[in-house]
């Protein structure tokens, strides 16, 4: 399937046609691509609960268009309240998946709204939140990917808003979250953390959380993460999130014999073992603090470990993921790669009582094994799994924004578009639509490394590698084509100038929208 998009002067590409036309509308009255990206993301915000939302985090990379690339990282932080010993006194010996407050850092995302506007933005905020408002006071259409996850949140508390959800279509109306985006239009981040919404996690965090850890900025701008690979040179964002895992799968793929085609199953065997190679150890060295993650030193260490005749063997170290990813480009050569979540389906499945805003659960990412660098504990930052990516020219000018939904698989589905995309030619459309391998993400979507050492390699219908990566003493298991594995979205810059984009038809009503 092919769903190339072309543009002369900007594009939008997300999970939702109403959220890139929002994003295009910013783009025709003057807006920056970071503009575009903050009010698709906001209209994701109210039409794709079950991805997204102002309860999860974000991420962002910006190619300014002069050729420097800037890395946002907008993640909440555990609350003052968090204590490790009483989740191991309970029994524990991971963090709660769903349904438990201590899973839920305070979200960043209206932090990493206000960061990326104050630095990129042309637009008043209140301008580019107003298509949310309105979606959100006066109703959406619920989306056939929202559905499942709805009759499940309007069984909670707080779920309200989604008892009229009864099929696809059905108009839905969000008003807590309308007033909450008004809040933030008219006073900033002080009418989202300090006011009702704040108040109300305050209320249901029970001493998870004080007054002044929603008073304390979330977002941060860091150096971001580079590797060279295709004659390209790929960015990412540092830890604590799992970027340096595709970056370091790149820069082990770059230096491996690939076969002429990827239908060849050589093709997927090197691959999925550059990325079991890059990512076997990601429990015991991803951390908010870790370093020295992404060294060439460590990139040849690693493609050492990989074998074009045999599926890796690795020591097992001592010790549906739901994400909406969205793009833009300008017309003065702005792209904004971005990235927000929920973690799980609806995250955490916790609302806040007073708005109806479904909270994430990016807390899972967190340890509570003692003295490990990512243990849960106050002000800390969670492991994340989100890893958006943006690719420049070796002259610096960008090339393309890219990125993906998926959990744990991330970097595994950026590492098989970018590879077709740099390495084989092939266009936005043919890069995201064709069928793709991920290693098991287990029960949850955040389970591939936890037994790294024998991983299920799951095959999408229409994959052409089953015998001969079984041959390579893989473990295969065939899946149907869709959202299992990932929504990724692509603009690619042609040296001429033209933007040529694709949504994921995984997303099955996702658009890449130009003007």
């Amino acid at each position: 399937m092919q769903n190339t998009r072309y543009a002369p002067n900007g594009m939008v590409c997300s999970v939702d046609h109403l959220a890139s036309s929002a994003g295009v509308a910013a783009l025709d009255r003057g807006g920056s691509a970071a503009d575009a990206a903050i009010a698709a993301n906001a209209v994701l915000a109210v039409t794709a609960p079950h991805m997204c939302g102002l309860g999860g985090d974000l991420f962002a990379l910006v190619h300014d268009g002069s050729g420097a690339v800037a890395a946002l990282n907008a993640s909440g932080r555990a609350g003052s309240g968090a204590d490790p010993d009483r989740l191991r006194a309970e029994g524990h010996r991971g963090m709660p998946h769903q349904h438990d407050i201590r899973s839920v850092p305070v979200p960043g995302c209206v932090d990493g709204w206000l960061a990326l506007h104050a630095r990129y933005g042309r637009l008043p905020l209140a301008d580019l939140l107003r298509p949310a408002i309105g979606l959100a006071r006066d109703g959406f259409p619920a989306s056939p990917l929202m559905l499942p996850g709805a009759r499940l949140a309007a069984q909670r508390p707080g779920g309200g808003d989604y008892t009229a959800v009864r099929t696809v279509g059905d108009r839905m109306a969000r008003p807590g979250l309308a007033r909450t985006l008004e809040s933030v239009a008219a006073a900033g981040r002080d009418g989202f953390y300090l006011g009702e919404f704040g108040e109300g996690l305050i209320e249901l965090g029970d001493g998870e959380y004080t007054r002044s850890d929603l008073a304390s900025p979330l977002a941060d701008w860091a150096e971001p993460l580079r590797v060279r690979a295709f004659g390209h040179d790929v960015w990412s964002i540092p830890p604590n999130s799992q970027g340096y895992l595709l970056l370091l799968s790149l820069g082990i793929a770059d230096g491996l014999d690939l076969p002429i085609s990827p239908r060849h199953p050589a093709w997927a065997h090197l691959l999925a073992e550059a990325a079991r190679a890059a990512g076997h150890d990601r429990l015991d060295v991803l951390h908010e603090g870790a370093k020295d993650v992404l060294t060439d030193d460590e990139i040849t260490r690693r493609r050492a470990m990989v074998d074009p005749a045999a599926r890796l063997r690795v020591r097992v170290p001592s010790a549906d993921g739901d994400t909406t990813y969205l793009c833009a480009v300008d017309g003065d050569g702005m792209g904004v790669s971005l990235i927000q979540s929920n973690a799980a389906g609806f995250g955490s499945m916790l609302f806040e009582p007073r708005t109806g805003i479904n909270l994430h659960n990016r807390g899972i990412g967190f340890s509570l094994r003692p003295g490990h660098p990512a243990e849960y504990g106050p002000g800390r930052r969670p492991p994340h799994t989100l890893a958006p990516a943006l690719i420049t020219r070796p002259d610096g000018s960008l090339r393309s924004v890219v990125g993906t939904m998926g959990g744990d698989a991330q970097p595994q589905i950026l590492l098989q578009v970018i590879t077709r995309l740099l390495k084989y030619g092939e266009s936005p459309g043919k890069s995201v639509s064709r069928p793709r391998w991920r290693l098991s993400p287990g029960d949850t979507g955040f389970d591939t490394w936890a037994a790294p050492e024998d991983p299920l390699v799951e095959l999408e219908e229409g994959a052409t590698w089953s015998d001969g990566l079984t041959a390579l003493g893989h473990r295969v298991a065939a899946q149907p084509y869709g959202s299992a594995f990932g929504h990724a979205h692509l603009i690619d810059v042609r040296p001429d100038g033209m933007l040529a984009g694709a949504a994921d038809p995984r997303s099955i009503i996702g658009a890449a929208i130009g003007r």
